[in-house]
């Protein structure tokens, strides 16, 4: 066995980066719990098909960024448009869902 990459293989030499998403403090203080609890209970009852619970998941994401638990970061970068939106001039396109709920 070589020695040079480590008991389990790989560069032992290189310091390790951290993903761009995926790390975000955690809620310590529960300010996302109703949100957090919202989603589960709707992913729970809808047979954990998600696209049917997009606006908790829009919610709980939304309080995560009011309470500085993650990055601010526009909702459409995150997914959430609708699609083949037709505006007043008859024109289809897609649009950020600005719901509040």
């Amino acid at each position: 066995m070589s020695a040079a990459g480590g008991a389990f293989g790989g560069n032992r030499g290189l310091r390790p980066v951290p993903p761009e998403k995926g790390i975000f403090p955690l809620d310590h203080m529960h300010l996302c719990d109703l949100e957090k609890a919202e989603y589960l209970n709707c992913l729970k009852t809808a047979g954990h098909q998600s696209e049917k619970c997009r606006q908790f998941s829009k919610k709980y994401l939304q309080c995560r960024m009011e309470r500085n638990l993650m990055a601010k970061q526009d909702l459409a970068e995150l997914g959430f448009k609708e699609s083949n939106v037709e505006t007043p001039g008859g024109k289809i396109t897609d649009r950020v869902d600005n719901q509040d709920q």
